[in-house]
């Protein structure tokens, strides 16, 4: 089973994914793919979301579909039979996080205060999201985290833009950074998939140089 870290670890960048419409949900998946972003997080605030996860998990080859906003046991196993990989979670609970140990599936559970971090690194959870990045402190913050607890990682996301990516990415403990500005609004309404492909290929520049 692949874990959270490899998971982490396909792209710079997970894109954030918010889909109202169910026929958007492959060729937006297909084009952040093929602009070298294989980790899709489907958020699960939309009444298509588990549908637009079945349908990308069966019809992207390559694609690793995740669902976001999972919140609840039961969200979880709804996320994992439409066809996720991957779990990520605002926060955490321990019936979350023993739910996803029951399931086998790979979680990034959300943590944003030492305390938060702590319970993770003793439940062996050494991956998590940071949510919401910068409103929690930004990278400031994360810098702050590193000393007194060095062994975790993380996949900031909130507020994340590509310029303030490039700063989280510069982190030695931050594997990928989260971020919605590669499946712009405009771009979804006119079903310009070109240049989501596009905005996917720009984000690998984010850890040059």
């Amino acid at each position: 089973m692949i874990t959270a870290k490899e998971i982490c670890l396909k792209a710079p960048v997970i894109p954030v994914i918010v889909l109202e419409r169910l026929e958007d949900a492959v060729p937006a998946g297909r084009a952040l793919v093929e602009g070298g972003l294989p980790v899709l997080e489907v958020t699960l605030r939309t009444p298509v979301a588990l549908s637009a996860i079945r349908a990308m998990a069966a019809e992207i080859p390559g694609a690793i579909v995740g669902a976001g906003s999972v919140n609840t046991p039961a969200l979880l196993r709804e996320a994992k039979e439409a066809g996720a990989s991957v779990a990520v979670a605002p926060g955490s609970t321990p019936a979350l996080l023993d739910a996803a140990e029951h399931e086998g599936m790979p979680i990034l559970p959300g943590a944003s205060s030492p305390s938060e971090v702590m319970a993770l690194l003793e439940r062996g959870l050494e991956v998590m999201k940071f949510f919401p990045a910068e409103q929690s402190g930004g990278v400031g913050y994360l810098k702050a985290l590193a000393g007194p607890l060095p062994h975790a990682l993380f996949c900031p996301t909130g507020g994340i833009t590509p310029e303030k990516a490039r700063d989280y990415l510069s982190l030695p403990s931050v594997l990928c950074v989260g971020g919605s500005w590669v499946l712009p609004r405009e771009a979804m309404a006119l079903g310009d998939w070109a240049q989501v492909k596009r905005l996917a290929g720009a984000c690998h520049s984010l850890t040059a140089g």
